[in-house]
């Protein structure tokens, strides 16, 4: 497939094929793909800034019944390593995000059998009565079909009573590869495809807003992951709902097979994220699996925001991965790309009432 047509047409304003995509991904031409990707991100991007956020991965508990192949978090129910974090846990954890500048918290967990929805429904509420202003970024459709499935409910009862009870945004979590044959492999025991789908697909109709994820590097092909792709591109033609798309790489720690991703192959397929969903505004680095100076050169290949400070992160650090950065070594990682740091929210909307004119400071 001629590298050089697809992105000519893309660069003229058409629309990526499946078929074209996967041809970029099958292209040794890493220059090429980055500085088309870099230019329709400027065009949906002219601004001079490039964004981030301050917020905290908090897990309420790492017992888990799905016991994914790649998971390096999990464990059974009776492990002396397992946990449920308390109330009190939880809310030091957001008082000190809170006293670091943020103002979100990503609530997520494992499949635990005992935690029902008038568990997470009394912990929301309470949070939103003690602090509100935290949004509550929770729960993935893998955790809300599991509630659904332990009360024996609709899963869109579920959302409106989480709703109801202060959720405020979805995470995309779980997405893994949206392939069924893939999902076998990997998490036999979560979330289909469809339901992932559909759980994302009601969250919006609620008038819900929700991040999109994809986990890659392991056992899929390129096609099935150009198929994940076109289902979230499909989901947001039809909804609007997804704020950002956030690609991030397998750590290889287990059995589970694994295409080896470096920084070549992980700068290519975020490029082609960036061109294939035309209808995501926000394209996100995952420097906290690839290190901050990787971070930095997606801001070249197509993203437009660093993610997150992320105060506390534990599911990646499981794998052995453990990169950290300060709030203004992030800010020093943007400026240093050639772009003026600027803080957001979950929304996009930017937390500074103007440009930093300096580095590592913030403009409250």
């Amino acid at each position: 497939m001629n590298t050089e047509k697809i992105l000519r047409n893309v660069w003229d304003g058409n629309r990526l094929s499946a078929e074209e995509a996967v041809g970029l991904l099958e292209s040794p031409d890493l220059a090429t793909l980055g500085r088309v990707a870099e230019e329709i991100c400027r065009r949906q991007h002219p601004e001079p800034y490039r964004t981030y956020n301050i917020d905290r991965n908090i897990n309420y508990t790492n017992i888990c019944e799905c016991r994914c192949r790649f998971c390096g978090f999990s464990c059974d129910e009776g492990d002396p390593q397992g946990y449920v974090l308390t109330h009190a846990t939880l809310f030091q954890k957001i008082e000190e995000t809170l006293a670091l500048g943020g103002r979100q918290i990503l609530l997520q967990g494992g499949l635990h059998p005992r935690l029902r929805l008038e568990w997470f429904e009394n912990l929301f509420g309470e949070i939103r009565r003690r602090y509100p202003e935290i949004n509550i970024h929770g729960l993935t459709p893998t955790e809300i079909e599991y509630l659904a499935h332990l009360e024996g409910i609709p899963t869109g009862e579920v959302i409106r009573r989480l709703k109801k009870a202060g959720l405020g945004t979805l995470p995309g979590g779980g997405a893994e590869i949206l392939v069924d044959a893939v999902r076998e492999k990997i998490s036999p025991k979560k979330i289909r495809t469809q339901g992932w789908l559909d759980i994302q697909r009601q969250w919006h109709a609620s008038g819900g807003r929700s991040t999109a994820t994809m986990m890659f590097g392991h056992v899929e092909t390129l096609s099935q992951r150009v198929e994940h792709l076109e289902r979230i591109r499909q989901l947001q033609d039809e909804t609007g709902g997804f704020t950002a798309f956030i690609p991030w790489t397998y750590q290889p720690h287990t059995s589970l097979p694994c295409r080896k991703v470096g920084t070549f192959e992980y700068l290519k397929t975020l490029a082609v994220c960036r061109l294939f969903l035309d209808n995501i505004p926000n394209i996100q680095a995952s420097w906290v699996t690839q290190g901050l100076k990787i971070g930095q050169l997606t801001l070249r290949f197509g993203a437009n925001d660093m993610g997150s400070v992320m105060i506390e992160e534990n599911v990646v650090a499981s794998c052995g991965t453990a990169f950290r950065a300060s709030e203004e070594e992030l800010r020093q990682a943007i400026h240093d790309s050639g772009f003026q740091p600027l803080r957001r929210n979950v929304f996009y909307e930017m937390e500074e009432r103007e440009l930093d004119k300096g580095v590592g400071k913030r403009v409250e």
